[in-house]
């Protein structure tokens, strides 16, 4: 099979590679339907987090089941499914909480498994799926070719959205900040529009990114940052703060933007992927009374709640993907989006 490759800081291969096969009762093999680049793939890309040998890259996919070890039982041969970012095993205290993304047995695309066999990366045309039955989530058929962008959003950057906003306790009649204005900052701003946000502010300088934050449900725009960007919400808010901020980036300087976008007795939600030593100020979220809650999103967990929505079109997250191409292009996908050209790329194998 191909498969995209991240050989070194901007070195992405698509290479003939071992086909998947069964290798535990919990397993499947997915052929995989569409795939894409993540704003969390261009750290290794760019040498922000090292590559010290080269392995397979890519943690979000739809595809088809094409065989299933013999403990599966909730998805079957032929089914469409996604697949979460990360792999649960459904059974450890983390996961009977709710909270899989948290497993004491965690699996992620291109690592290895709990029993220390290799995984496949998702930018191939397969992949081997520990922990099936925990881990996938089966779509409903038929399904409709153009629903695919969508649904491979829950797979991580829709369900990311939606963790931002949840764990920031977005409400109905709440002003909402988006700090973010990649495929997951404009999820957040989808996901607090649908749960309610009476006013949802996207900060953003890019164009094409402030239009899609606006059919999203963004009410105003914000091209400014840091202490510029807080002064011009402010204005904007008649000298208020926001009730809700998301933090969607992972620096230091967007969650300083975040904490200082909202009022006292705010809550910040974030996601980010932590790049650039984000601290928390403790006193100043004491003498503010700010809650900060967030992390790495259970996407196992949201999947099966956004999923009615994508498939009635009630939310079509998939509009992130501005850019597709085949897996073979993988590596033009990466400098597309390092480049800023593209908001998100869908490859299609």
């Amino acid at each position: 099979m191909l498969a995209a490759v991240i050989a070194a800081p901007g070195d992405i291969r698509v290479e003939e590679r071992p086909d998947p096969v069964l290798l535990g009762p919990r397993d499947a093999i997915v052929r995989v339907v569409a795939a894409c680049v993540c704003g969390s793939d261009l750290w290794p890309y760019r040498g922000v987090t090292p590559t010290r040998a080269p392995h397979p890259i890519g943690h979000e996919l739809v595809g088809v089941v094409t065989a299933a070890g013999e403990a599966v039982t909730q998805v079957a041969v032929g089914d469409l499914v996604i697949s979460p970012f990360s792999l649960a095993d459904g059974t450890c205290q983390a996961c009977r909480a709710g909270m899989p993304a948290a497993c004491e047995h965690v699996v992620f695309f291109g690592a290895r498994d709990a029993d220390g066999h290799p995984t496949d990366g998702a930018q191939g045309e397969l992949a081997r799926i520990p922990f099936a039955d925990s881990s996938l989530v089966a779509v409903p058929g038929p399904v409709d070719d153009a629903l695919i962008p969508s649904l491979l959003t829950l797979a991580d950057v829709m369900s990311t959205g939606h963790h931002a906003a949840v764990s920031g306790r977005v409400g109905p009649g709440d002003v909402v900040a988006v700090v973010g204005d990649g495929a997951v900052g404009l999820c957040a701003v989808l996901a607090a529009s649908r749960l309610g946000a009476a006013r949802v502010i996207a900060f953003s300088r890019h164009p094409d990114r402030q239009e899609l934050a606006r059919e999203f449900g963004a009410t105003d725009v914000i091209a400014e940052r840091g202490e510029e960007g807080v002064a011009a919400l402010r204005a904007l808010l008649g000298g208020d703060r926001a009730d809700v901020a998301l933090e969607c980036v992972g620096t230091r300087e967007s969650m300083a933007q975040a904490l200082a976008a909202v009022r006292g007795g705010g809550r910040v939600g974030y996601v980010g992927v932590p790049n650039g030593g984000p601290e928390l100020p403790v006193r100043t979220l004491f003498d503010g009374n700010i809650a900060v809650a967030g992390g790495m999103a259970p996407a196992r967990v949201y999947i099966p709640e956004l999923l009615p929505d994508v498939l009635s079109g009630a939310i079509d997250p998939g509009r992130v993907f501005d850019l597709e191409l085949p897996l073979a292009e993988a590596a033009e996908a990466y400098r597309a989006m390092d480049e800023r050209r593209a908001i998100k790329v869908l490859l299609r194998p």
